[in-house]
């Protein structure tokens, strides 16, 4: 999936929400900038990581020179077809 395509779906999910609203598509990119940043400014992912903080979002974490995520449980029930 392509930034575009993400910025497309993330602003219809969040429309979709209970109690959502629609934001501009503008919005969204500068969100997603914000969490993983750019090559000339990182993001608060790329900072936390640096900083050998864990995020839980699932779990994006520093090692062995680069990053990883480990979903979290939501997540992986949902790819395990496990949700109600």
């Amino acid at each position: 999936m392509d930034r575009s395509r993400l910025i497309e779906m993330t602003a219809r999910r969040a429309a979709e929400h209970p109690g959502g609203r629609q934001f501009a598509a503008q919005d969204i990119d500068q969100v997603l900038e914000a969490l993983f940043g750019t090559v000339e400014h990182p993001g608060t992912i790329a900072e936390a990581l640096k900083d050998q903080q864990t995020v839980m979002l699932g779990s994006f974490h520093a090692g062995d020179g680069g990053a990883a995520f480990r979903p979290g449980r939501a997540l992986t029930e949902y790819l395990r077809d496990e949700t109600g």
